[in-house]
């Protein structure tokens, strides 16, 4: 068979066609593997995390493939739902690769319990004050009860309840001062005195 009847023949017309058969397998597969590799490399936008829970956060990375390592935080923060996310590195909007951690700032369940100092022996008002603000108490309204000395500390109450020192309360709690109310006598005798100091001054 010459050259010109094999290419009028049956026989070639299948073998081209059995090569464009293959060439077309070919480019397919070529094509699918090409797609695989750019997404292996694809870069995923980090999610906003903040303010959800442990649980949303999983579900939020899981389904972008991306992974997270919990840091608890030291201090609470009022402004965002106990043991949800305050923090998060990368931040939201940045790109990354995928399977990267995310490292999470936990919100605490509430503040810190903090012991209460001793100042139940007579000491005044303003210094307790200066103790307890020092510490991260509030100061709340005064308690007066019956006694000599005007001002002059003789409890702590949290919620109508007396507390004592030693006692743990949470970071932030209002603690109200029950103070001697001071007596008549004692007042007179006090501006007696100062009116003495300012004659002698004179």
């Amino acid at each position: 068979m010459s050259f010109f009847q094999y290419l009028k023949s049956k026989e070639f017309l299948r073998t081209i066609i059995s090569i464009l058969v293959l060439i077309v397998i070919l480019v397919f597969g070529l094509m699918k593997w090409l797609d695989n590799y750019t997404k292996h490399d694809e870069k995923i936008k980090v999610p906003n995390l903040e303010q959800l829970s442990l649980s949303e956060t999983q579900k939020e990375l899981s389904d972008l493939s991306l992974n997270f390592v919990v840091i608890d935080s030291a201090s609470f923060n009022p402004k965002f739902p106990p043991k949800s996310v305050i923090e998060q590195n990368p931040i939201a909007g940045d790109f990354v690769k995928e399977n990267r951690k995310i490292y999470l700032t936990l919100n605490p369940s509430g503040y810190r319990k903090i012991v209460i100092p001793n100042v139940l022996e007579g000491i005044t008002k303003r210094s307790v004050i200066i103790q307890l603000k020092s510490l991260g108490f509030r100061i709340g309204e005064d308690i007066y009860i019956s006694g000599e000395y005007k001002d002059v500390v003789r409890g702590l109450e949290v919620n109508g309840k007396r507390v004592k020192p030693g006692e743990k309360l949470p970071k932030n709690t209002v603690i109200h001062l029950v103070l001697e109310r001071g007596t008549e006598k004692r007042d007179s005798i006090r501006l007696a005195k100062k009116l003495e100091l300012l004659d002698n001054v004179r």
